[in-house]
């Protein structure tokens, strides 16, 4: 086999058509790359909003809270069984919760979008363990003050830490505090006073969702079969895990679709610009075509060779688009959320799973955009080819 500093010398020989290649197949593996990371972004940020150990029971036929209602009385037979986790002061662990959005405008555009607003009961934060407030304080049960996911914080006016917000005409609240929750798409919402939603939108009586913290993850079962088969209720169970994993799915989708198209149509113009970088790098070396056949080396040797060269350049671009796609992790990016018609926030994910994906993306662009010049090469009469024909 030829060995490998033949390759590299001649990439570095080129500078400049080695440079466009690498450039455009960075860029690529770059898109390529980026969309991955969102898809796992929004797996990760609503995977993280479900827990095991609690059930979200909304009204059946419903595919979303959003459109889900149910009364306010039937909260209190869902939590009254045994499966359901009480609290140190005997109380079952659950809430009954009103969803509504409300349109905002966004931050430096004119455009607008929704914005989740869950309307939660005093006791939230027992039924949340894992959310804290990181600035200002806990809103006040039974006022109009909120507090906002750290996520959304500032997306939009005024979403932010002093600020009111208005529900609707002539009614507002007062953000209070700042929460995280491990990332999760609770962060991008807006959590008020439950009654406060109930009069500001008209829905007394009712709630959107009820959620139960269960004394252990396997006591799903349970507290599903006694909940579906009161046929008073009308209500579905899901787990909450699994019910977050179905609200990424189409978004998910969406993104990984786009992405990938849009990565087709660039690999298409990156193969065609290594395989012009190929063929300009086979005819300036006839000669040296010529010579390595005199000394014995094999067509497969040479056709090796080439392929190695288009390949390395690709990988080349590769890790330089893989590199441009970490700094995606630092960004936060906001789409509407299919599932909810709201706003969430996302951020990108990398994982080695993706840039291992995308450098061998970028390998069989290398591949594929010299495999016609290296035969070319390959082909060429040793005699022809010493003439510099």
């Amino acid at each position: 086999m030829i060995p490998i500093e033949y390759n590299t010398g001649s990439l570095a020989a080129r500078k400049t058509t080695t440079a466009t290649a690498v450039l455009g197949i960075a860029l690529v593996v770059f898109v390529l790359a980026a969309s991955l990371m969102l898809t796992e972004g929004i797996k990760q940020t609503l995977g993280k909003t479900g827990r095991p150990d609690v059930g979200i029971v909304i009204r059946q036929g419903s595919d979303a809270e959003l459109s889900s209602n149910f009364d306010l009385a039937n909260v209190g037979l869902i939590l009254e069984g045994s499966e359901v986790k009480r609290g140190p002061d005997g109380n079952p662990l659950g809430v009954g919760e009103i969803i509504v959005v409300a349109l905002m405008k966004k931050v430096g555009s004119d455009g607008v979008s929704n914005v989740q607003l869950r309307g939660v009961p005093d006791n939230v934060y027992a039924v949340r363990p894992d959310v804290h407030i990181t600035e200002g304080r806990k809103a006040k049960p039974g006022t109009d003050e909120a507090v906002l996911g750290q996520k959304i914080r500032g997306r939009f006016d005024t979403l932010e830490l002093g600020q009111s917000v208005e529900l609707k005409k002539g009614r507002s609240v007062k953000i209070v505090g700042i929460f995280e929750d491990g990332g999760s798409g609770f962060e991008s919402e807006v959590w008020c006073d439950v009654d406060t939603i109930r009069t500001a939108f008209g829905r007394e009586g009712i709630v959107s969702s009820a959620r139960a913290q269960l004394t252990s993850a396997s006591a799903y079962d349970q507290f599903k079969t006694r909940v579906e088969s009161d046929k008073r209720l009308g209500l579905e169970v899901q787990r909450e895990t699994e019910y977050y994993e179905k609200q990424s799915q189409s978004l998910a989708m969406f993104v990984r679709v786009l992405g990938t198209i849009v990565a087709i149509f660039f690999s298409a113009g990156a193969m065609i610009g290594a395989m012009i970088t190929m063929y300009a790098s086979v005819a300036s070396r006839h000669r040296e075509v010529g010579t390595l056949r005199a000394l014995g080396f094999s067509r497969f040797s040479i056709l090796s060779c080439f392929l190695i060269e288009s390949a390395l350049l690709a990988l080349i671009g590769g890790a330089f688009g893989c590199l441009g796609s970490l700094a995606l992790g630092t960004v936060k990016f906001s789409m509407m959320n299919f599932a909810t018609w709201s706003e969430i926030v996302f951020t990108f994910h990398p994982t080695p799973k993706i840039l291992g994906v995308s450098m061998i993306a970028s390998a069989v662009m290398g591949l594929v955009g010299g495999f016609l010049p290296a035969l070319q090469a390959a082909l060429l009469s040793p005699i022809e080819a010493m003439r510099g024909e």
